[in-house]
């Protein structure tokens, strides 16, 4: 009878020691890019559980001193820790498998890359006739929340020392960019002029009409200017625009003014949207917009793409209208 009740009073005292020895721990699990994941499989000393983040994106685990987690979600690489380290670094990363879909996410090319990466995709979509499809209005404005990290990487490929000037930052930025811009329009501007002649003497296909050239040319003659400028706020459009200017033989002076007007207004208005746009949000409404750059994306491929939609229809339906 002693021993029993010896027994049951060592077992509730060892519960209590082990219970004691629990902790509740709060954690954010972000992937390389920086975006919040809002569900995961977590295994606690063999005990699996999927869980779901709180409203401000942390999951919360009730965990035993010393002990083991492992975190895994489909389509990312698994992380395994000790308690206590997790309790020390309350914020953990899953690197996401990559797949085709990364090449849209403006962030796969600001943490593979960085600033490097950045220029060349600036000129590959106008001076690179494949660069049509890489994302370079969100690129710009993830860029303006990055600048700093951006430019810090400038400074260290030339031995230099980051000045931590927001302004300097972003005024440099700019200037590489918008050069990255204007190289790359005036190789597509050449490619087209190089090509042009040639195609005036195409005969007609079901793809392609001479009457095609003839009113490009007299569209250019009258709008190039604007188109070029105004092409660089429109994806895919951009990409095409240098090269019909070229093939369509536009004044090569009266490009370059429009080349260099549009590329440094679309640069400044994307770096300053992102950066200003992140310092005010956070400001206004404490949340930073890098947390949201999925939907962030999403919403200015929408913006910048409508208009073209939007002209494609109402085209369409004059045309049905006329017929």
């Amino acid at each position: 009878m002693i021993k029993r009740i010896i027994g049951t009073a060592l077992c509730i005292i060892m519960s209590c020691i082990l219970y004691a020895q629990e902790e509740q721990i709060q954690f954010k699990i972000l992937n390389q890019y920086e975006t919040a994941l809002d569900h995961a499989t977590i295994t606690i000393d063999g005990n699996t559980t999927e869980q779901v983040a709180d409203p401000d994106g942390f999951f919360t685990i009730t965990a035993p001193l010393p002990g083991t987690v492992v975190i895994s979600q489909e389509g990312y690489s698994t992380f395994s820790s000790s308690i206590q380290d997790l309790k020390n670094n309350p914020a953990i990363t899953l690197h996401k498998i990559f797949s085709w879909k990364d090449l849209l996410n403006p962030m796969f090319y600001i943490i593979n890359g960085g600033l490097w990466l950045l220029l060349f995709i600036v000129f590959a979509e106008t001076g690179l006739f494949a660069g049509f499809f890489l994302p370079g209005d969100s690129l710009l404005f993830v860029a303006g929340i990055y600048s700093s990290n951006l430019m810090n990487e400038f400074f260290k490929a030339f031995g230099i020392g980051h000045l931590q000037n927001e302004w300097i930052d972003l005024l440099l930025l700019i200037v590489l960019i918008s050069i990255a811009g204007i190289v790359g329009n005036m190789v597509g501007y050449w490619f087209g002029k190089k090509i042009g002649p040639a195609m005036y003497s195409w005969k007609d296909r079901f793809l392609f009409k001479k009457k095609y050239l003839n009113d490009a040319h007299d569209f250019y003659e009258k709008h190039g200017g604007g188109a070029i400028i105004f092409a660089r706020f429109l994806p895919i459009i951009r990409t095409f625009a240098p090269i019909i200017a070229g093939i369509v033989q536009m004044d090569r002076k009266k490009f370059m003014f429009f080349n260099v007007v549009g590329c440094v207004a679309w640069v400044i208005s994307m770096i300053f949207a992102g950066h200003f746009l992140q310092i005010w949000v956070r400001k206004q409404f404490g949340f930073e917009l890098r947390d949201h750059l999925e939907l962030i994306v999403i919403i200015i491929i929408l913006v910048t793409t409508f208009p073209v939609i939007w002209k494609l229809v109402s085209g369409s339906k004059k045309t049905k209208t006329t017929a």
